[in-house]
């Protein structure tokens, strides 16, 4: 079949670079024209304070080892295989001489249940995060540790690296008898951040809670946070936090952590169980497969939210599991328990002192209220039906006791699909007040999604928009993430809060990517994306002046492309590949009879030829991809067999197949054999365009059809039609709002040019009466640019324009967000 030629404009081509179809142009000079109208008369919607915020989750050692400032790993000798299948009580100590975690009526308390016994004459050795425990010459450090000893006993603590010393070795004098706490204080005399803190011990003794904190922490120095990750959150001037996640909170069992739970490791994040004496706080299994110590708990929330002028967002389980477990919980005295926690929640955060939980919160040290005014229920709940039974429990319980609270639902772990649209039409039947949506596509889908919230119910629940991200840290993710976030503030009447997910992430102990903020043991980065958020959320404005802009001209061909196979955590079987042009003409067949020579392997995974079929062994294995065709082929038919042989889910056929990383794909029985769908993958990023619950059978064989036509594709399951899709919407890559600075009177006007061709831009006022000069903040940088921490490609750039008029020219560079700030006469 021949190749169709397609030609294309300037503007055509930088639409088509945008959406990482076609390299760059090589002519830095390009420029593509647009018009952007202001009608500075017209009344927009209210940007509300609290319109962007930040999401905190203990997600890739955000919490213990990130911004909990704590530099030694298990402290409380707690560690489990529970948490972790290589994680012992002895996890990150070494012990010299005889030492044991015992677990027995000793123990410092209830819910501290282990602790370390040390011979006479033995010593244990911290080894902290990442290289080791970063100390800085000149800082002080405060060490703390519960110890007993029948006989009393003196301690010698020091801290060295491989080179010697770090500090001056202090003595601990353990007085005979019963447990206490002992604290001394160091000051480095060297930087190092391969730090080791060791506890040596004269005679037996007990220790627990061995602890080693800066003294230079964020705001507040006992139990406190790390400076300059706590500073990066606050530089952003976030008008929400919400914590304390995520997945932590509707995964693993609801019990608390009690004898009659058999002091239950893998519970969900229930809040009484981080308030109080650190050393009375109980452990826990963390759902992203770490231990977490709870030594940052709600308080500390509560403390940090109002610190950098936050609302504070807690988020509490609904009894329905998620994030892969998907089970609802049938106990309804374990459902009022949840419940009533709640309600002591609200009170610990705005009652007075002389309530129950607001008296606990007064002895924390914090006497005045919290201010606590929005609270969501459940996280990505895929079982909405049963999610919605419950939510409508805590929610008549919260507004008979406080109805000035906001109770916020949510709409499941999609942008769309079954799960999706029944939560939605659930909770606009029950009059909902808030929606948190989720989702996590690909630079393409921004790009393509502006307009999402255009043709929303502005009658309906508004819209927290509690997670999102574009799938990569590089500056292209960040700018269509920007283009993404104009939309967000022109439909400000739906989407009141906003806030990119995950925050934090520690180099070395990664389970999700992308991230906010990177770190390690001695330092941290800001992303690109981190950035852009900066950007919006220090330059909100408070009401959106209407604007409209020109588009970018573009061609659309067909979904070309090769065709492929591929499993996750799964081994299955293929036979009967067979694919056909829309005339009838075959392209490519293959039963299998022989060997695999048409098809590429380009994927992970073990591939062979089994009893005529082809199968991939490794039930692993992750996109373990394999191709066959000619990546120019369109409008046509791909019929395969597929049989699931073992594993957690289904099996993927691929089609439009152009590289490693573009190409769709129907995914069917993933998200651990739940739900079905097809994602389009646009240079390594995925985005869902159709999906349906749904399981697929081990061992039985399914018959698969796609058929693709132009941009049109419908697919095929077992002879029936299981769903159609058009993928023909342009991901414009040239976007604008405009709002205005009630405070400060200034138009800010606000645009995205996410192609390689600068935008030549005839911007009209409409008759505004302006400054000529106009402040000028832009983030501008190659496409694939990464911040490091030795380097910042995308930083942000601030001048000044001297051109501004009622209608003036600006051109906007390539690859670029930028700010026009106008002062207004």
């Amino acid at each position: 079949m021949s190749r169709t030629r397609w030609r294309y404009g300037i503007a055509a081509t930088a639409f088509l670079v945008a959406a990482g179809l076609i390299p760059a142009p090589a002519h830095a000079e390009d420029v593509t024209d647009y018009a952007i109208t202001v009608d500075p008369a017209a009344k927009g919607a209210k940007i509300d304070d609290t319109m962007y915020g930040v999401f905190f989750e203990d997600i890739n050692r955000a919490a213990d080892g990130g911004l909990y400032a704590e530099l030694v790993q298990n402290r409380s000798f707690e560690y489990s295989n529970d948490d972790n299948r290589s994680y012992t009580p002895l996890t990150s100590w070494t012990v010299e001489g005889t030492g044991q975690v015992v677990n027995d009526a000793g123990r410092l308390n209830e819910r501290n249940r282990n602790y370390l016994s040390l011979a006479a004459g033995s010593a244990v050795t911290n080894a902290g995060y990442n290289t080791g425990i970063h100390v800085e010459a000149g800082k002080k450090y405060a060490f703390s540790v519960w110890a007993r000893a029948e006989d009393g006993t003196a301690l010698t603590v020091t801290l060295q690296d491989a080179d010697g010393t770090l500090a001056t070795a202090r003595q601990v004098a353990v007085r005979k008898g019963g447990w206490a706490k002992y604290r001394v204080a160091f000051t480095a005399t060297r930087t190092s951040s391969d730090g080791r803190l060791t506890v040596a011990s004269s005679a037996a003794a007990a220790l627990d809670m061995v602890s080693l904190f800066p003294r230079d922490t964020y705001k507040h120095q006992a139990n406190g946070l790390r400076k300059d990750l706590a500073e990066k959150v606050a530089a952003l001037h976030p008008g929400f936090l919400r914590f304390p996640g995520g997945c932590l909170v509707n995964t693993g069992s609801m019990e608390d952590y009690s004898e009659a739970s058999n002091w239950q490791r893998k519970r969900s994040y229930q809040w009484k169980d981080t308030i109080g004496p650190v050393e009375e706080r109980a452990t826990n299994s963390n759902f992203w497969g770490y231990n977490q110590s709870y030594g940052l708990g709600y308080y500390e929330y509560f403390r940090f939210a109002e610190d950098i002028g936050a609302m504070p967002l807690p988020v509490v389980p609904a009894l329905v599991t998620g994030c892969g477990q998907n089970k609802a919980v049938d106990d309804e005295a374990l459902l009022k328990r949840h419940i009533q926690d709640t309600l002591d929640l609200i009170e610990f955060a705005n009652g007075p002192v002389t309530s129950t939980w607001g008296k606990k919160r007064a002895q924390m040290g914090h006497p005045k209220p919290f201010h606590l005014t929005h609270l969501g229920v459940g996280n990505e709940e895929n079982l909405p039906v049963e999610f919605m039974a419950r939510f409508k429990q805590f929610r008549a319980a919260i507004e008979a006791e406080y109805p000035d609270i906001t109770v916020v639902s949510n709409s499941g772990p999609d942008d769309a699909g079954q799960t999706f649209d029944t939560a939605w039409q659930l909770n606009r039947q029950e009059k909902v007040d808030m929606v948190d949506e989720h989702y996590y596509n690909s630079p393409q889908w921004f790009l393509q999604n502006n307009d999402r919230y255009d043709s929303y119910d502005r009658s309906g629940p508004k819209v927290f928009l509690g997670e999102y991200a574009s799938q990569g840290n590089a500056f292209k993710n960040g700018l269509a993430e920007a283009a993404f976030m104009t939309g967000l503030e022109r439909n400000a009447d739906v989407v009141k809060l906003a806030s990119y997910a995950p925050l934090f992430a520690n180099e070395d102990y990664v389970q999700w990517r992308p991230d906010l903020v990177w770190f390690n043991n001695h330092a941290s980065w800001n992303s690109a994306n981190y950035e852009v958020q900066k950007l919006f959320m220090t330059n909100v404005g408070d009401r959106v002046v209407p604007s409209t802009a020109t588009g970018t001209p573009s061609l659309q061909g067909p979904i070309t492309g090769a065709v492929g196979l591929s499993t996750w955590a799964t081994t299955a079987a293929y036979d009967d590949v067979q694919v056909t042009d829309a005339d009838g003409r075959t392209l490519l067949t293959d039963d299998f009879s022989g060997d695999a020579a048409q098809w590429k392997h380009t994927g992970g995974g073990s591939w062979s030829i089994q009893d005529g079929q082809y199968v991939q062994s490794d039930v692993a294995a992750e996109n373990t991809m394999v191709s066959a065709g000619d990546p120019t082929w369109h409008d046509y038919d791909l019929k395969v067999k597929a049989t699931k042989k073992s594993g957690k889910e289904g099996f993927l056929v691929a089609f439009g197949v152009k590289d490693t990383g573009n190409y769709y794909w129907w995914n069917l029985g993933g998200w651990n054999n739940t739900q079905s769908a097809v994602e389009q993958a646009v240079d390594g990023g995925k985005g869902t365009l159709i999906s349906k619950a749904g399981s697929i059978e081990t061992g039985r064989t399914y018959d698969i059809q796609v058929k693709v036509r132009g941009r049109q594709v419908t697919l095929y399951l077992d002879g029936q039609e299981w769903g159609s899709f058009k993928d023909d919407k342009p991901a414009e890559p040239f976007r604008q709002v405009v709002t205005k600075d009630k405070k400060t009177g200034d138009l800010i006007v606000k645009v995205v040019n996410a192609q390689s061709t600068a935008a030549r831009t005839a911007i009209d006022l409409g008759g505004a009466k302006v400054a000529s000069k106009a402040r000028v903040i832009s983030l501008a940088a190659d496409p694939n640019a990464v911040n490091s921490e030795t380097q910042t490609p995308v930083a942000p750039v601030t001048s000044t324009f001297s051109g501004v008029a009622d209608k003036f020219t600006y051109t906007f560079p390539a690859n670029s967000v930028t700010f026009l700030r106008i002062k207004q006469r």
